[in-house]
């Protein structure tokens, strides 16, 4: 039986003294829901003075894909008016500021740095905090547990909308005890509230639980997915498809130059307890390769306490650049900027300095030490 955790969205009353008598304003999209599948706008503008919507990436009701831009608009069931968060304008403008008293935020996020929504509550927070309006945050878990960092520290010469702070790939936070270290970070004097989850111990991964899950963004429909991202998601930064355009993304690595069978062989003689990579073929429907039939693997995480999916993906790049030095290309959208290395955080992969284990040796010290201070903002065992 599946272990029963009620997330921050469920103790919605102990915010009352903070949102009643108040024009509110919610950052969120459709994973803010409780466990009774009700959706956070309609509970709050049922209770409270609901003023004004934030939408991120993907939109206030995830339909939007990856990248694209959408225009400011009401909320077809409220009414309540919804400004975009992304794209030219990713702070709360003074006319956003103006439209609500208290800032509340309820998204579901990975675990994973360069998950944009992170940085959409940090920059609704550096915002708040100049304005003097209070911030709540709706606790939610965190799918990959709470007990491991994994990765590289993202180094400030490499900050972006896909990570802004030295934190490790994999950082093992929930977005409320994130909201507590962005705080410290970046010094705010800011009134932050964090409604906690009921259950949650940092041992527990989502898979294990029963909570509602909805795919945070349209790429990230199930666990599996979210729990290999942190890993796979550096081949957004190559000319190999991630899988996007497949019933498996992220979870689908492959390109129509690789063989299945020989990259199974390579990854077979790797190390890598909790992950197998089992040769597969696939045709994306859109992204990289349109209707062009590809050969890669699969990666299965057949024990995901075991599982190290950031050394396993790096291995599985590892492989592809032994195998096809003369076919793989990493993405520059500008001259000189390659966003492989914006989501490592570091160029050192990229230019050959490190393999998978070297690399990630090299930031074995930045992650124990951001372990370290993690400490102070934990809210959970």
């Amino acid at each position: 039986m599946k272990k029963k955790v009620y997330c921050g969205l469920d103790s919605l009353d102990l915010a009352a003294p903070l949102l009643r008598g108040r024009r509110v304003g919610l950052m969120t999209n459709q994973t803010g829901i409780d466990s009774r599948f009700r959706s956070g706008i309609d509970l709050i503008h049922h209770s409270y003075h609901l003023t004004v919507l934030f939408a991120v990436e993907h939109g206030i009701r995830g339909d939007v894909q990856a990248g694209k831009h959408f225009e400011t608009q009401p909320d077809p069931s409220t009414g309540v008016p919804v400004y975009a968060v992304y794209g030219d304008t990713r702070r709360l403008t003074p006319e956003m500021l103006d439209t609500f008293d208290v800032f509340c935020f309820d998204m579901q996020d990975v675990g994973a740095r360069f998950y944009t929504y992170l940085y959409a509550l940090s920059l609704a927070m550096e915002e708040c905090a100049k304005a003097g309006k209070p911030v709540i945050v709706f606790d939610r878990i965190n799918p990959l547990g709470g007990l491991e960092a994994e990765g590289t520290v993202l180094s400030a010469r490499f900050s972006s909308y896909v990570g802004l702070y030295p934190l490790p790939t994999r950082y093992g936070l929930t977005i409320g005890e994130y909201a507590r270290w962005v705080r410290h970070h970046l010094k705010l004097d800011l009134d932050l509230t964090v409604i906690p989850l009921r259950g949650w111990r940092r041992s527990d991964l989502g898979e294990d639980l029963s909570i509602p899950w909805v795919a945070p963004s349209p790429n990230c429909p199930t666990f599996h997915a979210a729990s290999v991202y942190p890993g796979t998601c550096v081949f957004e930064g190559t000319n190999v498809s991630e899988g996007r355009g497949t019933t498996l993304p992220f979870e689908y690595i492959g390109a129509p130059w690789i063989s299945a069978p020989a990259l199974e062989k390579r990854m077979a003689a790797h190390d890598l307890p909790g992950l197998y990579f089992r040769a597969a073929y696939f045709t994306p429907t859109f992204s990289k390769y349109a209707g062009q039939p590809c050969q890669g693997v699969q990666v299965h995480i057949t024990d995901p306490r075991k599982a190290r999916v950031v050394e396993g993906a790096l291995t599985l790049l590892d492989e592809i650049r032994h195998l096809y030095p003369d076919q793989l290309e990493w993405i520059s959208h500008t001259p000189g900027s390659y966003f492989a290395d914006k989501l490592l955080g570091t160029d050192e992969y990229r230019l050959g300095k490190h393999d998978a284990r070297s690399l990630l040796a090299a930031h074995a010290q930045a992650r124990a030490d951001f372990m370290e201070e993690r400490k102070a903002f934990l809210l959970y065992e």
